[in-house]
């Protein structure tokens, strides 16, 4: 057996400045360069929630003060490509002319360094006479661009205005990371929803119809069942939903799977209800179950047993969805996950597995992914762990 845990990358500034400001606030902030290096984590801790959601309006005038707080000039600006998001200023808000100060910069892509002639307002109290403007970037395109004010420039601030516009850059590509991954969890579910059509309902419409004449009852239960899983599977609104509704759709889909296959297919299912009211990711059950159905039938065994877990362990709830039949190659399942194909028919499974996988890691972290055992004729087992609290995840 083998077990195929994917990994990912997570990215942590927020918390290790937390820390820090916990730990200081018990103990003596001791020399000056100590101070510096805290009040520096600080601003940046602060920061950093508001530019993760993307150079937008709402984030830069949220983050643009703990930016003049790093930088310790008289004023800073953060504008994107047509417009002056925010500015933070002590005095002499020169806001409304950002945009025209940085419009080099966001054509060469390079810092420039602004005279008085260019920034002053003519004054003779601004404390405006010179600024830096550097480029903000998402990948190799301009997005913005983040400019300094103060009475005059220096070497030591050409470089604190280029670490602090990379360090927002950096920033602005982790959210654009998160919203195109988003997107392809997005359509990727589609996609999950879409297979339900070629693969499902017409084996369960022909089963349904195979009932009319003999048993008519049975084929009205059926019909109800069906209606009332396309009907959960097909549903708009929701990102998440309770182990309790998932386990009800898997039930739904394995009756109608059991009117297909008759005897050949036997069901366990164990559920500690501790763990019913759990909130998980929309659709993450019912297609492991399903692979299950499906590939455990590959060879055409006589009978395929899929067995169905939910248990309580602690702060987390494990489901575990297993059966006795064919198994798989785990090169196969790793390249699921991993969302490649090592064939032209890899089928719609992978696209189960590898979304589910996917959709977990993005929700919970990388922790709390898809754990696939398999081998070729030694059936498959596929274990999920989920918090049964997480902050952001509720129905």
């Amino acid at each position: 057996m083998v077990a195929l845990p994917v990994f990912g990358a997570a990215f942590v500034v927020a918390v290790i400045a937390a820390a820090a400001f916990g730990f200081y606030r018990r103990r003596d902030l001791g020399t000056s360069a100590s101070r510096a290096t805290f009040d520096t984590l600080h601003q940046a801790s602060l920061a950093a929630p508001s530019l993760r959601e993307g150079l937008t309006e709402a984030g830069a005038q949220r983050a643009v003060r703990h930016l003049r707080a790093l930088l310790g000039t008289s004023a800073v600006a953060l504008t994107d490509r047509s417009r002056t998001l925010a500015v933070d200023a002590v005095a002499h808000n020169h806001g409304d002319r950002a945009i025209r100060h940085v419009e080099a910069v966001l054509d060469s892509g390079a810092t420039r360094i602004l005279g008085s002639r260019e920034v002053s307002c003519g004054s003779p109290d601004c404390p405006v006479r010179a600024a830096v403007a550097c480029p903000v970037v998402d990948g190799d395109a301009v997005v913005g661009a983040l400019i300094a004010y103060g009475r005059d420039t220096s070497a030591m601030l050409v470089r604190a205005v280029e670490e602090v516009a990379r360090w927002v850059s950096g920033q602005v590509e982790l959210a654009s990371a998160d919203s195109q991954r988003t997107q392809l969890m997005a359509a990727e579910l589609r996609a999950l929803r879409a297979q339900i059509s070629p693969h499902f309902i017409y084996n369960s419409l022909t089963a349904i119809a195979s009932f009319t004449r003999t048993d008519p009852d049975r084929a009205r239960e059926l019909l109800l069942e069906f209606a009332d899983f396309t009907r959960y599977a097909l549903r708009r609104g929701g990102e998440f939903t309770t182990i309790a509704d998932e386990l009800r759709n898997t039930e739904r889909y394995l009756v109608l799977e059991q009117a297909r296959f008759g005897d050949r297919l036997a069901v366990s299912l164990r559920v500690a209800p501790e763990v019913l009211p759990t909130a998980v990711p929309f659709l993450v059950v019912q297609p492991l179950v399903e692979n299950a159905v499906r590939h455990g039938f590959e060879g055409h065994p006589t009978l395929v047993t899929v067995s169905i877990t939910a248990m309580d362990d602690g702060a987390d709830a494990v489901i575990v969805v297993e059966d006795d039949g064919a198994g798989a190659d785990p090169e196969v399942v790793r390249a699921a996950l991993e969302h490649r194909s090592l064939s032209a028919d890899s089928g719609p499974g992978s696209i189960g597995l590898g979304n589910v996988d996917a959709r977990l890691r993005q929700v919970f972290g990388d922790q709390y992914g898809l754990v696939v055992e398999t081998a070729p004729g030694a059936g498959t087992k596929v274990t999920v762990r989920v918090p049964k609290f997480a902050p952001g995840v509720h129905v």
